[in-house]
């Protein structure tokens, strides 16, 4: 059997909608609705999907930053959902973040040092020695002199400020990182540098990723799995060899067609999606993308589609199958 480092089962996060003097509930925001999936040790997961689909509540949601409505998520065999406040805190030393904006997530008044030593004071790590010499040891590992230590985020470059956010993610010595578009703000030549870094530290520190983007190029580079998102739910979910040279979802097809390819030997169908993605506070009855699928039958309109094996190792959540 597969070691799973993170497994979760039926997430749900529902935000209330309110109206009127008493704040009754009419409704609600299904941000996360019954999402399944599972991450290997060592493996890169990517997610993606279009904006407003759920990733990053997904993300928070592991993180337990947002409490869940419903659904389980197990670290390591361990429930995080029901786990009290203060052995979640304990808990969090296993899960770390390396956030969208680096500028924004790193407190301009500290310095790259106070940054990387905050954590391991927190968790009780080492001597002031040892943390010293880790956070000199971590800046040479994200490619950054160890002599800016002692500079502020506001001196540095939105790439080197992303590598000074994956060292603060490295400092404790995770189990899992999730990325949550960590280089969707950089240029695309930074890009690469950042990814090519992340892979090579998953190579010396054996760490598994969750990698969150709406960038198909960037999951086809670092993913080992891939799971599409849309309206809150995951419907396809396959590895990435098989996503890329077959995908079997009408969404995940339109998505394929509409990312460039540089060098591509022919000309792809440029598949166009009809109308908006629905709002997650009312979402269409049945399949939640018949309203935009050019092949949408009867049923799709009445039942919602389970994500269910197709191809060996290939779910999809689609009628058509």
């Amino acid at each position: 059997m597969d070691e799973y480092i993170l497994e979760v089962e039926n997430l749900k996060k529902h935000f209330p909608i309110k109206k009127g003097v008493f704040a009754k509930q009419v409704g609600a925001v299904k941000a996360v609705d019954g999402v399944s999936f599972h991450v290997r040790k060592g493996e890169t997961l990517g997610v993606v999907g279009e904006s407003g689909c759920g990733k990053s509540t997904l993300a928070r949601l592991i993180i337990r930053l947002l409490e869940a409505t419903d659904g389980q998520i197990k670290l390591d065999g361990q429930e995080l959902t029901t786990l009290p406040k203060q052995d979640m805190r304990q808990k969090r030393r296993d899960i770390q973040m390396v956030l969208q904006d680096p500028y924004a997530s790193l407190n301009p008044r500290w310095t790259v040092e106070r940054t990387l030593l905050e954590p391991m004071r927190v968790y009780d790590i080492g001597s002031k020695k040892e943390r010293k010499e880790k956070v000199l040891e971590l800046l040479n590992k994200v490619g950054l002199d160890p002599s800016y230590a002692k500079r502020h985020p506001h001196e540095f470059s939105g790439g080197q400020r992303q590598r000074i956010g994956i060292a603060r993610a490295l400092v404790l010595n995770p189990k899992l990182i999730i990325a949550d578009e960590p280089v969707s703000a950089l240029d695309i030549s930074v890009q690469a540098q950042v990814i090519n870094l992340m892979q090579d530290l998953q190579d010396q520190f054996n760490l598994t990723y969750m990698f969150i983007t709406h960038d198909l190029s960037v999951v086809e580079h670092i993913s080992d799995r891939v799971a599409v998102m849309y309206l809150g739910k995951i419907v396809e979910l396959s590895s990435k060899e098989q996503l890329f040279a077959n995908p079997l979802h009408p969404y995940t097809r339109a998505l394929m067609s509409a990312a460039p390819e540089v060098n591509a030997k022919q000309k792809k169908e440029r598949i166009v999606l009809k109308g908006d993605v629905p709002s997650p506070a009312n979402p269409p009855k049945g399949c939640a993308f018949h309203t935009r699928c050019q092949r949408c039958m009867e049923i799709c309109k009445v039942e919602t589609p389970k994500l269910k094996e197709i191809l060996q190792g290939q779910f999809t959540a689609c009628h058509l199958y």
